[in-house]
């Protein structure tokens, strides 16, 4: 059953021509204004990787990557969830510097996503991974860039409307920050999206911490990966979508983890073998640099800035035939 809804009395501000004008501009634009925010530069990334190797991120764990076999080698590949460890390991390979980081066009495949107004089961996104100091690893440096991130994301909407007036929302440029177990106090008898619903619409622009631990309840805010992402360290960057009415999230992004803070979390996942893997072998023996990163969704930045109602407006996908139907009749255009 399809999860698709169309907002009463949605129409889409611009038509299909300015539309796709408008992401192309828009996609340079961000880009720009990314890398001078983080000090980034553009490298090449793979679609698909050895499955041994432990790169490809496991999402929550039970997702199912697209498999398939090569015929030359006679050995599988999975195409890609994220590039979350490959980043890691390619600043290293390439020598970046502390202070500099890579970014990339990442496009995966995720078969097992739900299908609604904001999920599909194309992704695509804004890769992006920087080089830090072990003294960098701070609550305070963490915020320092997603402030950066966030002045990148309202310049560029800021330059979309200079183009194209009829645009009228405008994101907050303030970001409140606030730990998943400060959210959960707060709201104690709300489900965790209720949660990020409840806190983004008060205050526009949020950033939540310390996602992947259990909270006071026994439960986590939500499900992380143990092995990129230091749960101490990490968020989500949340924007009130006023076209949809529900908290968005634009990135997942952090401070990675350390030899210490791997083989804890991996014992709390109870995945402790992980360790085994030649990535996580490579950074146990200090052969990884110390990063940050993250991935920032560019259809869904698209959806945001161009005041969209469904993704499937700002990017070509496969969709359910009742999600088509729904959008058909409510005159929405699905590329």
């Amino acid at each position: 059953m399809s999860k698709t809804f169309i907002p009463q009395g949605y129409k889409s501000v611009l038509g299909e021509y300015d539309t796709q004008a408008a992401i192309g501009i828009l996609r340079r634009r961000f880009e720009k204004n990314l890398c001078v925010a983080l000090n980034l530069k553009r490298v090449s990334a793979p679609l698909f990787v050895d499955p041994d190797t432990g790169l490809n991120d496991d999402l929550s764990g039970v997702e199912r990557p697209v498999r398939f076999d090569i015929k030359e080698t006679g050995r599988d590949a999975v195409v890609v969830h994220s590039l979350a460890k490959w980043k890691r390991m390619a600043l290293g390979k390439y020598g970046f510097p502390k202070g500099e980081g890579l970014y990339t066009d990442m496009n995966a495949i995720r078969r097992d996503e739900e299908m609604d107004n904001l999920h599909s089961i194309y992704v695509d996104q804004w890769d992006w991974e920087k080089v830090i100091g072990r003294e960098d690893r701070t609550v305070d440096y963490l915020k320092k860039t997603v402030g950066g991130i966030v002045s990148a994301i309202c310049d560029t909407q800021d330059e979309i409307k200079s183009l194209y007036p009829a645009l009228k929302t405008t994101l907050s440029r303030k970001v409140k920050f606030i730990t998943t177990q400060e959210l959960e106090d707060r709201y104690p008898s709300l489900s965790g999206k209720e949660r990020e619903n409840a806190v983004t619409k008060e205050y526009g622009t949020v950033f939540l911490m310390q996602i992947g631990d259990k909270l006071k309840s026994g439960k986590p805010h939500d499900s992380r990966a143990p092995d990129y992402d230091d749960w101490a360290l990490n968020g989500d960057l949340l924007f009130w979508d006023e076209t949809l009415s529900c908290a968005l999230e634009i990135s997942s992004m952090g401070i990675r983890v350390d030899e210490k803070s791997m083989l804890e979390q991996l014992q709390k996942a109870g995945c402790p073998e992980r360790a085994e893997k030649s990535f996580h072998k490579a950074l146990l023996k200090g052969e990884m640099p110390l990063t940050m990163g993250g991935g920032i969704g560019q259809s869904r930045l698209c959806l945001l800035l161009l005041e969209k109602c469904h993704v499937g407006e700002v990017q070509v996908s496969l969709w359910d035939d009742e999600t088509e139907k729904i959008c058909r009749e409510a005159g929405v255009t699905i590329l």
